[in-house]
């Protein structure tokens, strides 16, 4: 057997172990967290319904960045994404609340106006922050499909 046939067998055992060991560690890691990931999940979305329902779409927003500021990072952010869309969605409407929002799919504008928003909140520096203003445009995107005139269909 040559050996560069033997070297590409090995790295491909190799590989093949990595992948089994990863796939392994998952389902353990999983099996012992599922529980409290499930239930952070769902204290977040009650949290976040329960707010909305005394408050208005930006107080949403700003109830949400004040909670990430207290505890910044990965998981946090995750949880005030989800905190942010059932606030959104069991809240009251705000005057101009999506003027000026892009649509998720406009790449560039939507990169530029979630800069802005992490520059204008004093997390510019942030690498999460500008995921946190994904739920306001997924939620003034919905709105506006929800709004616009349906077509005529004579």
């Amino acid at each position: 057997m040559p050996g560069w046939l033997k070297a590409l067998l090995i790295i491909a055992i190799i590989v093949v172990l990595l992948v089994v060991g990863v796939v392994v560690g998952v389902v353990v890691w999983w099996s012992h967290n599922k529980d409290r990931v499930i239930g952070g999940i769902k204290e977040s979305t009650t949290q976040g319904r329960d707010f909305g329902r005394n408050s208005d779409n930006q107080g949403c927003v700003d109830q949400a960045l004040l909670r990430y500021k207290k505890d910044p990072g990965f998981t946090s952010a995750i949880s005030t994404n989800l905190f942010t869309k059932a606030c959104l969605d069991a809240s009251r409407p705000t005057a101009g609340f999506c003027n000026d929002v892009p649509k998720v799919t406009e790449f560039i504008k939507s990169a530029e106006w979630r800069a802005a928003q992490c520059r204008r909140i004093d997390l510019a520096k942030d690498n999460y922050c500008p995921q946190l203003f994904q739920p306001q445009q997924e939620f003034c995107e919905r709105g506006a499909l929800k709004s616009a005139p349906e077509s005529n269909s004579q």
